[in-house]
């Protein structure tokens, strides 16, 4: 049995898809699936020959037609998908159909074919990062690949520094300062503005690296959390591998939402969830460990390693949903079929609908990139001096009280609590509208 069975097949519907051709998909509704009735068909639209991600990306027609794929609840306007990413119903209906296959299975597929599917998924996972198979090993998430990397990380002596910043994922910080105590090694907190472009960022790193001549480890956020700021951890990689100084990379929100090779970023290590913008079943991450850098971090405890050439040692992942992990083909061949670029220029495009407006607010405070490299479609914005918890709890009940308009508060940044905006591809750019309508009126 072969993980690689999914509802269509990826390099025709790619090649499809760049022809400028349109691809009928057979989709049944929720009801339809549940039910066994025949299935209705809608298709892929067409994208125009010599048409830029850039030019897709206020195509309304266009992502209206691929917004179909997805089911999507009534009565409130959901500007918070960065919990996880809602699947596309292809990729649903493979969900069902393995967890069925699963569930009538048991044990006589799990302990005779799940290992070599899980190969299968693995490897598909790697070249869509652009690495090899014995370079990543699945996890659940990227929380639970990031807390291996730190607790598991042996190569802290005596008098050693460990960094990390206001913009980390609050829990990584914590498992940070558990390290630094543990090990008795000093911390150091990098504060980052809440608004900031490329080459401040990479200053205030370059200056924390100087200024602790000692440092040996530091955790490194591709994009935050809180308000969607893009590192440019290309560039402080290469200033950390100069001073010696490794790094742990935190992408669980940047792949999907940015279209990047692991590659691209020169890092050894580095965490990804597949279950927010790739659109996985919920419970499926991956971690990557550069060929030649499992030496500095332990096997999970109870795992053995000797020749540090197993990255599996390095997580211990236990009984997984076995069908959630046979979704991944399905999940990624979508993502790739509707492509990363055009994606990540589409949420680029609705988050510049509300911001370009709320710029012109004086009640409001945005926070993030200020320019392109340091900003992705995930944004964030409070009212202007209103930075403590309450305050941002406040407006959050406001926003979808008042106007049904959903999303979530972010604590952690230095600059204190905010609002966290984050679209998917199936949001309309009338649904950011009412957004925007929302925050003329929250003075």
């Amino acid at each position: 049995m072969s993980s690689e069975l999914t509802n269509f097949n990826r390099r025709k519907m790619l090649k499809t898809l760049t022809a400028g051709a349109a691809l009928t998909l057979a989709v049944p509704s929720l009801s339809q699936a549940k039910s066994g009735s025949k299935t209705s068909t809608i298709e892929l639209p067409r994208i125009p020959l010599r048409t830029t991600p850039e030019m897709l990306a206020s195509n309304e027609a266009f992502w209206v037609k691929i917004a179909k794929f997805y089911d999507k609840a009534k009565g409130i306007v959901n500007l918070e998908h960065g919990y996880w990413g809602k699947m596309a119903r292809p990729v649903q209906d493979t969900f069902i159909e393995k967890t069925e296959m699963v569930n009538t299975q048991l044990s006589y597929y799990a302990r005779k074919n799940y290992k070599m599917d899980d190969k299968l998924n693995t490897k598909k996972v790697a070249e869509a990062l652009g690495v090899t198979v014995e370079e990543v090993v699945l996890t659940r998430n990227a929380t639970e690949a990031v807390h291996n990397l730190i607790r598991q990380y042996k190569d802290l002596g005596a008098n050693q520094t460990v960094l990390y910043s206001d913009i980390d994922y609050p829990s990584f910080k914590e498992t940070m300062k558990w390290l630094a105590e543990s090990r008795k090694v000093k911390p150091v907190h990098v504060i980052l503005p809440p608004q900031a472009n490329q080459q401040q960022i990479l200053d205030l790193y370059i200056e924390a690296f100087d200024k602790n001549p000692n440092l040996k480890l530091m955790l490194l956020t591709h994009v935050s959390n809180q308000h969607g700021l893009t590192l440019p951890v290309a560039k402080i990689s290469e200033a950390a591998k100069q001073r010696g100084i490794d790094v742990i990379c935190d992408c669980a929100q940047s792949w999907g939402l940015l279209d990047f090779k692991i590659t691209d970023l020169n890092v050894d290590w580095a965490a990804f969830n597949l279950h927010k913008w790739i659109g996985s079943p919920v419970g499926v991450g991956a971690l990557y460990m550069k060929k030649g850098s499992l030496e500095k971090v332990l096997p999970y405890p109870g795992e053995s390693d000797p020749g540090n050439t197993k990255i599996s040692t390095r997580v211990h992942t236990a009984t997984v949903n076995f069908a959630a992990i046979l979704t991944l083909p399905a999940a990624i061949d979508f993502h790739q079929a509707i492509g990363g670029a055009n994606k990540e220029a589409r949420l680029r495009y609705l988050r510049s609908l509300w911001v370009s407006e709320a710029e012109k607010m004086p009640h409001i405070e945005v926070l993030g990139g200020l320019d392109k490299e340091s900003s992705t479609g995930m944004g964030a914005f409070r009212l202007a001096g209103k930075t403590t918890l309450k305050d941002a709890k406040n407006l959050q009940q406001r926003l979808e009280k008042e106007f049904g308009v959903f999303t979530v508060v972010r604590v952690g940044l230095a600059s204190g609590s905010c609002i966290r905006i984050t679209p998917q591809v199936f949001v309309s750019s009338d649904e950011v509208g009412k957004l925007v309508a929302a925050m003329k009126k929250l003075v």
